[in-house]
């Protein structure tokens, strides 16, 4: 409803009723935190050998013979696959043979690890992966349990729109927030690998509904300048608080079960909030509800003591106005030359810093150092990104800032290659830095996508480039993967993604300080790519609309 602002001016933006919105839909999403990222932990591969049973009855000397060596990341180590015959170890062994010294033990045939694996229990008690063995012949199963969970995030972000159009945000915002942790409660009693899969999927599904219902209802119930900073800062910070308090759990419960109960209680304390947080009012108002939506907002201008009108809401009778005008479908956005391009572009940029953003956030197990420590400065970098971004989105133009982010972040994680080893800490200081630069870049996404495209596919332009970011995140475990055979070849083709992208960001029209196109035929150029002419009529969009949408990030 255009006019709903207007309406409900007199509540002013941040009363006690605003404030309380603000926090507590805000407060909601730090459960994301913990289950978006949570998978690090849950099934994180420790170090790990073939096992010697007992009944072989080696000596000693043969037993830690047992496990051939092999060079890895440039340094010698012990074989997690493989181990040199048990029945020739034996036979040696029974004859007093010692090796290095009778035996050359190079020369032994080899077998798999035919009695299970030996796992380090240094830093995790028990994994998904030390649960079923998701090792070496079964290792294939790690990022296909990432990428399910992102695959439920992609399938809930297909239908949580619909739903909350249809039933309504509250319902849906607490009917996902059921799913998340019911399904995690579930999760926790898992009996093979397969069904904690399929239930990880799900609660996928339940994540990005929760994060996104409740973005919708507190743009939706909050006022002009309220909004914008829930938009920006609200929804991200608290998100990115959920992420920074996952490793201290971690860091205290080591056993994957117990640590996966302690992440899912934390949502149960949402269920009072049924009974704090309203329906959206404007949503309401769309139904034909409207005595329903003046209830609320009488009630929230009791709660900020100002009194309200006699009537507050009109009839919408205008709206009916607007289905007169041509539906736009999902074909618009190839259907001319200009907006081609820019939906090619957007979709690669989409991709690219998805992947860019939850492939290093995942890798966090491969760095060197503490795990729990580095996901843990790798959780605290965004606090900072969110705001450096929310900075540039206000002064610096939309392409300089979008290619500055994506430079620093590809560059520097291109030049950890040349950190030797032994200077962990500076190679994890440079992870910190890329980071901060991808989620800068992440966190602008929405509001640059959402001023390129013009009104009537503004909402399918922001919807293709956000599926393509859950496709990226489908794709990144496997980024991952490859660094279980070299630590820096995730780096490699991250940085090398990410510089890329960011020198072809150049390309996309400059946004800033202009006004939103409202048709086809006002967009503007992709530079150097097309040369449609561009139309000279500007119209005027309010700033709510250029800015509110800020930094909304699906990490999830």
């Amino acid at each position: 409803m255009r006019d709903y602002d207007e309406a409900t001016s007199f509540l002013g933006d941040w009363g006690p009723f605003q404030l309380t919105i603000f926090f507590l839909l805000s407060a909601s999403t730090i459960p994301n935190g913990f289950n978006g990222m949570s998978v690090m932990f849950l099934a994180a591969t420790p170090e790990h050998r073939c096992l010697v049973p007992d009944s072989a009855n080696l000596s000693q000397a043969w037993s830690n013979a047992s496990i051939p060596w092999e060079e890895r990341d440039g340094q010698r180590v012990q074989s997690r696959c493989w181990r040199y015959r048990l029945d020739i170890l034996t036979n040696y062994s029974a004859r007093g043979l010692m090796p290095g010294v009778h035996v050359n033990v190079s020369n032994i045939e080899k077998e798999k690890c035919l009695d299970g694996w030996h796992y380090d229990q240094d830093v995790y008690q028990s994994t998904v992966v030390t649960e079923w063995d998701i090792v070496c012949d079964n290792d294939w199963k790690g990022p296909l349990t990432s990428s399910l969970f992102f695959a439920g995030v992609l399938t809930g972000s297909f239908v949580s729109g619909q739903l909350s159009d249809s039933f309504g945000r509250k319902k849906i915002l607490f009917a996902t927030m059921a799913i998340q942790t019911g399904f995690s409660i579930v999760q926790v009693f898992s009996t093979s690998w397969e069904m904690f899969a399929i239930l990880f999927l799900i609660v996928g599904m339940g994540q990005i509904s929760n994060y996104v219902a409740a973005f919708i209802l507190g743009s939706e119930i909050l006022g002009k300048s309220a909004r914008i900073l829930f938009s920006t800062l609200g929804v991200c910070i608290f998100f990115a608080i959920g992420y920074m308090i996952l490793p201290l759990f971690a860091f205290f419960l080591r056993d994957w079960r117990t640590l996966l109960l302690a992440l899912t209680v934390p949502g149960l304390l949402c269920v009072p909030l049924w009974w704090i947080i309203p329906e959206s009012p404007q949503w309401l108002v769309t139904q034909g509800r409207i005595e329903e939506a003046e209830a609320i907002i009488r009630k929230a201008a009791k709660q900020n003591k100002v009194p309200a009108p006699a009537v507050i809401f009109k009839t919408a009778e205008q709206e009916t106005k607007q289905r007169h005008i041509r539906r736009y479908t999902i074909l618009d956005l190839i259907r001319t030359h200009n907006i081609r391009i820019i939906t090619i572009l957007t979709i690669m940029f989409w991709l690219i810093v998805s992947i860019g953003y939850f492939g290093i956030s995942l890798n966090t197990p491969n760095l060197n150092g503490d795990p729990f420590l580095n996901c843990f400065l790798l959780a605290a970098i965004e606090v900072p990104s969110y705001i450096i971004a929310w900075q540039l989105l206000r002064h610096v133009p939309r392409r300089y800032s979008m290619c500055g982010t994506m430079l620093l972040g590809g560059i520097v994680l291109l030049l950890i290659q040349l950190v030797p080893q032994s200077l962990h800490i500076l190679s994890t200081v440079m992870v910190m830095v890329g980071k901060l630069g991808v989620t800068a870049a992440f966190s602008m996404a929405y509001v640059y996508t959402a001023e390129l495209y013009p009104t009537v596919i503004r909402n399918m332009g922001v919807g293709i480039g956000s599926m393509s970011s859950r496709i990226g995140s489908v794709i990144s475990p496997y980024f991952v993967y490859l660094g279980a055979y070299n630590r820096l070849l995730p780096y490699i083709l991250m940085g090398s993604l990410t510089v890329i992208m960011g020198l072809l960001v150049l390309f996309f029209p400059e946004t800033f300080g202009r006004p939103l196109p409202e048709n086809v035929d006002q967009t503007q150029n992709v530079k150097g790519l097309c040369c449609t002419k561009k139309s000279e009529k500007d119209h005027e969009n309010s700033e709510e609309l250029k800015n509110g949408i800020i930094l909304m990030t699906t990490k999830l």
